[in-house]
């Protein structure tokens, strides 16, 4: 697995942590535990974007720079090497 794909994994796996402690507050508000670890996915999720969006691009739309993201090559035409 490349970098980047290794990269874009990892935020997966901590914003699915990150959502799956959010709804557990859902139904257990009062738990500090649960929040505190809940800030700390969304810290390492944050830092972890931030990476990625250095070294490789923005991940969405909001993240670019207003209009060149309209302009080619769009962000999956182009092509990625770890070399």
């Amino acid at each position: 697995m490349d970098n980047r794909a290794s990269l874009l994994l990892r935020i997966a796996e901590v914003e699915f942590a990150m959502w799956e402690l959010h709804l557990f507050m859902d139904t257990h508000p009062a738990d500090l535990q649960a929040l505190a670890l809940h800030n700390e996915y969304k810290e390492k999720a944050t830092k972890l974007r931030c990476m990625y969006e250095e070294k490789f691009g923005p991940l969405t739309p909001e993240n670019g720079q207003g209009v060149e993201w309209v302009k080619n090559p769009w962000p999956w035409e182009k092509e990625w090497c770890d070399c």
